[in-house]
């Protein structure tokens, strides 16, 4: 089975998904460029057909409305899109970190490319850092990743790293994800999204205060369930349990995580709080959630169905933590 991490450079501890080459720290841009394979330009080409043929040729004529992705290093197509379509190269990915890993003392921790170079991403960490109760360490850091075949707009995330078990969760600002995404029927301004950047991580302090809110809320045992059912299974707090449960291997295993098998979940912070829901929750996605490959669940986790269940699902007011981190109309089952 072909790996959907076509390439991958990592510092620091080895990722979750065990994939990619090791880098010392601090390496330069250009370094990263090559280890991460994102040294290579995406080209363009104008689509061309072939009409009635004319002895042994044929006639060629072109469709000006789209045009031919190319990389430039193998020639590989990635895509036919729009001729409006905005490209963003690999390396303008990199280049978004240049000023805030020399200056700002931000750190590229992962960078890559999936589905052959149809998408590709960066990693850094901010410097953002806090602990709650039972040395519960969470990490901030920056996501910019983009695609050349419409699956997915140049988007920047700030998210958190829980550092005992890998989960990756994204800030959410007033109960909405603070994810910055720029149309590729726009140009990509990466002064323009920086700006925007900064006053979602000036929010950290706000958004971990609800994590350390969260980490306090004692959960009584109907009240997890009825959480996990929710949040994989569609069921409604005045609803009996059904029968035939969609997903009801799901929520054995969040259940189980959440109930002292999960990364972290004997931690004072996780052990029968609102928090350890989430980081069940957070945990399915991220390390058990059925997937081809290790490069298909990275792929769900960050940008596909596994993010869309968990970004942006951060409640609004501490005081109702249990049911309204997810969305409750929102299923795994459809993911």
């Amino acid at each position: 089975m072909s790996h959907l991490v076509q390439n991958m450079a990592y510092s620091g501890e080895t990722p979750w998904h065990q994939l990619g080459n090791r880098l010392p720290a601090k390496q330069p841009i250009e370094i990263w460029a090559e280890k991460a394979g994102m040294d290579w330009s995406i080209c363009e080409a104008p689509v061309r057909y072939m009409t009635e043929q004319i002895g042994s040729l044929g006639s060629l004529r072109s469709f000006d409305e789209q045009k031919v992705l190319y990389r430039s290093d193998t020639k590989a197509p990635l895509s036919v899109v729009s001729e409006r379509y905005q490209v963003v190269q690999p390396k303008a990915i990199l280049e978004f970190y240049r000023d805030l890993t020399e200056v700002s003392g931000f750190e590229l921790e992962t960078a890559g490319v999936l589905k052959e170079g149809k998408k590709f991403w960066a990693l850094a960490r901010t410097g953002k850092e806090t602990k709650l109760k039972g040395d519960d360490a969470i990490n901030g850091y920056i996501l910019l990743a983009t695609s050349c075949d419409g699956t997915l707009a140049t988007t920047a995330t700030p998210t958190t790293i829980r550092l005992v078990c890998n989960n990756t969760l994204s800030i959410a600002l007033k109960g909405a994800s603070s994810a910055i995404k720029v149309p590729h029927s726009t140009s990509f301004d990466a002064q323009a999204v920086k700006k925007q950047l900064g006053i979602a991580v000036s929010q950290w302090d706000s958004f971990m205060y609800r994590m350390k809110t969260l980490s306090e809320r004692k959960v009584k045992s109907h009240e997890s369930l009825n959480y996990f059912l929710k949040v994989l299974c569609q069921t409604d707090d005045h609803d009996n349990q059904p029968s035939g449960l969609k997903n009801e291997r799901a929520l054995k295993t969040v259940q189980s995580l959440y109930d002292g098998h999960g990364r972290g979940a004997q931690l004072a912070s996780a052990n029968g709080t609102a928090w350890g829901l989430l980081c069940a929750v957070t945990e399915f996605v991220d390390h058990e959630k059925r997937a081809r490959s290790q490069g298909h669940r990275l792929d769900s986790a960050w940008f596909g169905q596994g993010a869309n269940l968990i970004s942006g699902k951060i409640t609004r007011s501490s005081s109702d933590v249990i049911f309204a981190l997810p969305d409750r109309n929102r299923s795994l089952s459809k993911n």
